[in-house]
């Protein structure tokens, strides 16, 4: 026992230690007082939280639950960071994207992003970015040896990639002052366009590239492990990670084929990785990443030095909005956080209105200040891995790596990641994924906040001038708001055609107290799908001059079961008299009650965990709303 000196600050000092036994007891009390029968770790698993990948958070985690030790940070397995200093020294590297076909509008766009705080570059070229010919006029007036350029090329990697080393040389750069990424990512390219062409071909020329930098530009890599693909179809984190692990395995092994050493195929790759609104599984999922690809690179046969992965975040596009957009700046700021503090080595922030087509420079501008501002003014970079000794977060992480390198095993069993792609084994496994979480989105168990919650049915909306369609093919790009997005656009298709939105009367019974709570919770549900609410307080012998005045035809009542006993059946009849089609009701009334309500004209109940999506659906089709 180490006896500490005595400082003089003393905390609950003459207080016994608490057990874990101690704590279940107070929560089973807690629980019994909601109706939940349950004991001990029973309990404790009560106040569980699910997660993807049959992961869970936990209330309450002890030293007892760290998980493996991490290693200091700069050291395999790299947990805590590839370099001892992390990004204390000078910040993560700010890149940002940019696409589109128009180069004096690509070039103004970079010229502005460099003089405001962004330190990389990453330019979409080919198909719906640059054209490649025009690469040297977007990076006209750029000090390409101060900014690290990476491409984004799919099948045209290689032409880009040549057409910037030229760039290198017309310009005179010292070949050891190039830096960045050329790009190549054969596997990356056939997730996103799913074409039958035999991969080898564009391997081989991806280990030409970098036999290349190799030998002559030491600070260039030439491929990316792209797993934003995998992320954008729906997959988990599990198996975004799995799915890279499974792109870079075939990578080494091309490289390594090439004539590469495992050091050398190792220092040409660079993993681009989501990250979410989620911080604590963003922390989880890149530090997990770095001692996942640092134990393929021990057995492959690399150096310690050489382990250390490479690490791209970008914000997810998956969770960015159509509608409410604004919120999307929130989103960014807290997947940017969550990159930061989980040791991305470079971190682009999507502008917020990225969703709705090329974003304007005021979009830009929030977005590259985002990284100023958690790097400047809230200092998050000074600390290297901040996020280090948490418990939930070391247990995270190592759950989160085990679920990971067993979805690696499944598609290396499938025959690598070209054969899961082409058989469309991966394809299946993050469908099904994807259908899961499209049923927590339907039931808002995961809520979409200014769309499937809190909507805001009066705000004008964002235009945008649209951003050049992707090639169809590939692996499908899913976003958290498509459902809803659907229903809104009916209901906005409806509001051009007529001057007003489909509405719904929320016939408030009784007190505003017995009320409130159920009618705040049908508006936030009916706004979701578009449908416009109107409160009204009615009694049976008024609603059905409420429904009439308000020119609804559908209606929810809403009020405590107390009043519903009372005054539900007859509210419903004059509702069905006066020609409501159907009349919902907010809760979920015992069996008897619920029984007499639907006895009485009552079509529905609307509820928390209900299906949300379903029902909002099924009232727009009755509305005859197209």
């Amino acid at each position: 026992m180490t006896v500490l000196p005595d400082d003089g600050f003393h905390l609950a000092a003459e207080f016994p230690d608490a057990s874990r036994e101690q704590w279940q007891r107070l929560v089973t009390g807690v629980l019994s007082k909601t109706g939940t029968a349950a004991e001990g770790p029973a309990a404790e698993d009560a106040l569980a939280t699910a997660l993807q990948d049959g992961l869970a958070t936990r209330p309450l985690y002890t030293a007892d639950d760290g998980g493996a030790v991490p290693g200091p940070p700069g050291f395999p397995p790299f947990v805590r960071g590839g370099r001892p200093e992390g990004t204390a020294l000078t910040g993560w590297d700010v890149r940002q994207h940019h696409g589109g076909p128009d180069p004096r509008r690509v070039n103004e766009a970079v010229l502005a992003d460099l003089e405001n705080g962004v330190t990389s570059l990453w330019i979409a070229v080919g198909g719906a970015g640059l054209p490649v010919e025009a690469l040297p006029a977007a990076l006209d007036g750029v000090y390409l040896d101060l900014a690290p350029v990476v491409l984004d090329a799919g099948e045209e990697s290689e032409a880009a990639a040549r057409k910037l080393l030229d760039l290198y040389a017309e310009r005179g750069l010292p070949r050891d002052a190039a830096a960045g990424n050329l790009g190549a990512d054969p596997l990356g390219t056939l997730a996103r366009t799913g074409t039958d062409a035999d991969p080898a071909e564009a391997l081989d020329a991806a280990a030409r590239l970098a036999a290349l930098c190799v030998r002559d530009h030491p600070r260039l890599r030439a491929l990316t492990v792209d797993a934003l693909p995998h992320h954008e179809a729906g997959g988990s984190p599990a198996q975004e990670l799995g799915a890279s692990l499974a792109t870079g395995v075939a990578y080494l092994r091309t490289l390594t084929a090439a004539g590469l050493t495992v050091d050398e195929a190792c220092s040409q790759l660079e993993f681009r990785y989501s990250a979410t609104a989620d911080q604590f599984l963003t922390i989880a999922k890149l530090r997990a990443a770095r001692r996942l690809w640092a134990r393929v690179a021990e057995v492959s046969g690399a150096t310690p030095a050489a382990r250390a992965q490479r690490q791209h975040a970008v914000t997810s596009s998956v969770m960015m909005t159509r509608r409410d957009p604004w919120v999307n700046m929130l989103r960014t700021t807290i997947a940017c956080l969550g990159a930061g503090v989980g040791g991305a080595d470079a971190v682009t922030v999507l502008p917020f209105d990225t969703a709705l087509g090329l974003p304007d420079a005021f979009a830009r501008r929030i977005a590259r200040n985002t990284s100023s501002i958690l790097l400047e003014e809230s200092h998050l970079a000074r600390v290297v891995d901040p996020a280090g000794g948490s418990w939930y977060v070391e247990r995270l992480t190592d759950e989160l790596a085990h679920a990971a390198w067993a979805f690696f095993q499944d598609l290396e069993r499938a025959g690598g990641q070209a054969a899961a792609l082409r058989s469309g084994f991966l394809a299946e496994r993050l469908a099904d994924t994807w259908r899961t979480r499209s049923a927590d989105l339907a039931t808002r168990r995961e809520p979409i906040t200014g769309v499937s919650e809190f909507p805001h049915l009066g705000e004008a909306p964002v235009h945008r001038e649209p951003a050049p369609p992707t090639p169809p093919g590939g692996l499908p790009k899913v976003r958290r708001d498509e459902a809803y997005e659907a229903l809104r656009a009916r209901s906005d298709a409806h509001l051009a055609a007529t001057g007003a939105r489909p509405r719904v009367l929320l016939a408030a019974l009784g007190p505003a107290a017995a009320h409130t709570g159920r009618v705040t919770f049908a508006a936030n549900l009916f706004q979701a799908g578009g449908i416009e609410p109107v409160t009204r307080q009615v009694t049976a012998e008024d609603a059905a001059d409420a429904l009439t005045a308000e020119g609804a035809t559908i209606a929810c009542l809403c009020s405590s079961d107390t009043l519903y006993a009372e005054q539900a059946e007859a509210v419903a009849e004059a509702l069905k008299a006066a020609g409501a089609d159907t009349v919902f009701l907010a809760g979920k009334p015992k069996s008897e009650l619920r029984e007499d309500c639907l006895r009485a004209g009552v079509d529905a109940f609307v509820f928390a965990g209900g299906d949300a999506v379903a029902v909002l659906s099924s009232v727009l089709d009755r509305m005859g709303v197209a």
